[in-house]
């Protein structure tokens, strides 16, 4: 039901200003929880709440920005997870790649020395020296190695080192794709969980100030009107 009330609020919360947009401030499990709490509590007080200009479809809509935020922070975080367990693998799995890299240069600049074409190949992919670079480099190296075979096996290079480069360049890229990729993709949903939150805060603080207003002699009421957090 929570990813239908999302749809149900899909273009609302897109029209939301970006200055209406905000950060939750307290944990989104515990803003959920307390809305839910305040849809139960200001039930009792409907007349003196809409006496005192309260508008009860405000109540009404509740549920649904609950439902609405709840589905979205869950996407939210699942994609968070997501990213963070991509950057992890890749910090653990990309100094191989470095490794193997600089391994090959070194053994193709041994094997080119006499062969000039090659030996300013072999310089220009040593060139770089970012995460892109290295993913590349691995594949051009690979590449290099199976066109000069006799050159490297003359000297001794382990040319199941090249397949390894090639292997790797295509598991590293997917890698560090899904990591830069769920970032972006992480911002979008952390907006869309943002305008949810937002939503669902404008009616809690405008519940909880006529609350508030109506029962600020009345502290066995008011108590319900006010964040425990």
């Amino acid at each position: 039901m929570s990813k239908e009330h999302y749809e149900s609020l899909r273009t609302v919360l897109a029209a939301l200003q970006a200055d209406a947009v905000i950060e939750p401030t307290i944990p989104v499990a515990v803003a959920l929880q307390e809305a839910e709490d305040l849809f139960v509590w200001c039930a009792a007080d409907r007349e003196v709440l809409t006496r005192a200009g309260l508008s009860w479809t405000l109540v009404e809509s509740l549920p649904v920005r609950v439902g609405a935020t709840r589905y979205i922070q869950s996407e939210w975080q699942r994609e968070y997870n997501s990213q963070a367990d991509a950057q992890r693998r890749w910090k653990e799995q990309s100094p191989a790649g470095f490794e193997l890299r600089d391994e090959l240069v070194h053994h193709c600049l041994h094997a080119f020395y006499a062969l000039p074409d090659l030996y300013a190949h072999t310089q220009r992919i040593a060139e770089g020296s970012g995460a892109s670079d290295m993913i590349q480099d691995l594949s051009d190296l690979a590449a290099l190695g199976r066109a000069n075979r006799q050159s490297l096996e003359k000297v001794g290079v382990n040319m199941a080192l090249f397949d390894q480069a090639s292997a790797l360049s295509v598991s590293l890229s997917d890698l560090l794709a899904q990591s830069n990729g769920e970032r972006l993709s992480g911002n979008k949903l952390k907006d869309a969980r943002d305008r949810a939150y937002s939503y669902l805060k404008q009616a809690v603080d405008e519940i909880r100030r006529h609350g508030q207003y109506v029962f600020y002699r009345n502290d066995a009421r008011k108590k319900g009107y006010v964040s425990r957090y």
